[in-house]
């Protein structure tokens, strides 16, 4: 590395550590201002310096283990001197590994010995193993799958090997500490396994769609090999490798660290954004992309037959796969509670009307091309059938998620979610036409001012003309929608709501007891707290619908167990 590759690195890590320890000053002294009482006492401190202390211990993990991966890969890459005349690198490296690493290890020793109940219940403790877990996780797995990958060329990478096997180490350790039974934190427990596993399901998809497509690239012959003179089985093998790499971590967090039976909060949140809306996003890309191309076997051969089949494979791969992993996070949501069935629906509705609404606009772009251009031209016709694709398939997925034509039951229409999707449609379809009628305006005045030459006024305008169709559409339909919805609301009786909010502490599962509390106080808000004494709660709904019968206020606090006992306590403001 160069000196000046090296200076610079060594000033960015030093800006690092001081932005990330000023940041962490800055919320320590908010958290302090937060919690502080009128008499200057203050129960922030030990929050503060928590704060801090785990932000740098974090920084020097991290800039540890950077120095210690760069003296193995010297190590290891045996086709090179130690030094050899990157002193700069190795000077990096050794500073990084002998100054940050002992101040690591003695900060990290003084917070284990003194890791009490206060300690492991802090915030900090938590999203500092969580945040490290993850990084560490991403950095050895990536290391390590794109050493595997060029070994199938036959290419060595010792250095990326050393930063896969260091980081693979601090993943260990920290997963250790997660799992330690005096130790471990007891607050966002749940972050590490479920980021852990949407990481390996994306990496395994990747992997996934890279090696089937390249299969039926090399079967239909579109693109048998990505370089000239290199077969085409290396990248078959080498996103095998990824795949199988990101299917382990995914099982690993997903199945055995079990984030599958986690609910509530970010858990459901990741099922339906990337289970749900991510997946639904590919298998329609890729069902899109394979009509297209249909279509234009069929319609538009103006291009050779190879050159329509180039991207036949990846349409094809994306759709299945998209379609494999919609299909079972669709599967799990039904087993979720209301909020995560009505998102799911929500989500797979926008996505539809997405796809539908570009391929609306397309459509109309193309036809107002045609009244300008010959439909036989190849750009029309070709624009023509990318909209018809994206609006057939697009389509019916909005029709059959958002059914316009299924009467729905008054819950449903005062659902808060079903409310926001409308306003946030509607909301953003109506700026997107706005701005669209800004630039219909624009081109017109050009046109009008200039010297009449070159493209004619249908052509400056047709592609902001079908964006404006579409978006007008979508934002004239749901804003009818949501009047409707609001009137249907009015008219229907509503149960009066006795309780604000509701702090329930259980240590059984608090979905059945959500629901229950929210149809017994007419819809409350509910907190959820997880007991750590083992009560053994045995309480039914029925037993929480009964405690909570002619209770009233803002606020009140609810414990369940030991056994089916049932405590209601109200909360005074």
């Amino acid at each position: 590395m160069p000196e000046s590759e090296g200076r610079f690195l060594m000033v960015s890590v030093v800006l690092l550590v001081a932005v990330l320890v000023i940041g962490g000053g800055i919320a320590g002294i908010v958290i302090a201002v937060r919690k502080s009482t009128p008499s200057g006492e203050s129960a922030a401190q030990p929050t503060v310096r928590r704060v801090i202390v785990y932000i740098l211990l974090f920084a020097l993990v991290v800039i540890a283990a950077i120095g210690v991966s760069g003296l193995l890969g010297r190590l290891l890459d045996t086709g090179n001197a130690l030094a050899s005349s990157d002193i700069t690198g190795l000077a990096r490296s050794l500073a990084f590994t002998l100054i940050a690493g002992p101040f690591a290890a003695v900060l990290w020793w003084v917070l284990w010995r003194r890791m009490d109940g206060a300690e492991r219940s802090s915030v900090a403790w938590g999203l500092y193993l969580a945040g490290l877990y993850t990084v560490s996780l991403v950095t050895f797995s990536t290391a390590l799958l794109t050493t595997a990958a060029v070994l199938v060329r036959g290419d060595w990478q010792p250095r990326l090997f050393a930063t896969g096997v260091v980081w693979a180490g601090v993943w260990v350790w920290h997963l250790w500490m997660s799992r330690h039974e005096e130790k471990s934190p007891t607050q966002l427990v749940t972050v590490a396994p479920i980021l852990g596993s949407v990481f390996g399901l994306v990496i395994a998809v990747g992997g996934a769609v890279t090696a089937l497509s390249s299969l039926l690239d090399a079967a239909v012959d579109a693109a048998p090999s990505l370089t000239p003179g290199e077969p085409w089985w290396e990248l078959t093998l080498q996103a095998l490798i990824w795949f199988a790499g990101g299917l382990v971590i995914w099982w690993w967090h997903w199945i055995r660290s079990q984030a599958r039976d986690l609910r509530g909060g970010l858990a459901d949140l990741m099922v339906v954004a990337v289970g749900v809306a991510g997946a639904a996003i590919m298998t329609l890309s890729g069902v899109g992309t394979v009509l297209f191309l249909l279509l234009r076997l069929a319609f538009d051969r103006t291009d050779p037959v190879t050159d329509i089949l180039d991207l036949l494979g990846f349409g094809v791969s994306v759709a299945f796969i998209g379609a494999l992993v919609w299909s079972y996070h669709r599967g799990l949501t039904l087993a979720r509670s209301d909020t995560t069935r009505v998102a799911t629906k929500l989500v797979t509705s926008g996505v539809g009307l997405v796809a539908a609404a570009s391929g609306l606009g397309v459509v109309v772009n193309a036809i107002l091309a045609a009244t300008t251009t010959p439909l036989a031209g190849s750009g029309t016709r070709t624009l023509l059938l990318g909209g018809i694709s994206a609006l057939v398939v697009g389509g019916p997925v909005w029709w059959l998620a958002w059914q316009p034509a299924t009467p729905l039951s008054p819950a449903e229409v005062r659902s808060t979610g079903r409310r926001v999707y409308l306003i946030l449609v509607f909301g953003v379809s109506a700026v997107v036409a706005i701005v669209t009628l800004l630039v219909i305006g624009y081109r017109l005045f050009e046109f009008a001012l200039g010297d009449f030459t070159g493209d004619s006024v249908i052509d400056r305008v047709r592609a902001s003309l079908g964006l404006l169709v579409a978006t007008g559409l979508a934002a004239g339909y749901h804003f009818s929608v949501w009047r409707r919805d609001r009137s249907v609301s009015a008219e229907a009786p509503q149960p009066a709501r006795t309780i604000g909010r509701v702090l329930l502490v259980t240590d059984a599962d608090p979905e059945p007891l959500s629901l229950a509390i929210g149809a017994a106080t007419g819809g409350a808000a509910v907190f959820v707290l997880k007991r750590a004494d083992g009560a053994g709660s045995s309480a039914t709904v029925e037993h929480l619908a009964q405690a909570l019968t002619g209770v009233t206020g803002k606020r009140v606090l609810v414990v369940t167990g030991p056994g089916d006992r049932v405590e209601v306590i109200p909360l005074q403001e």
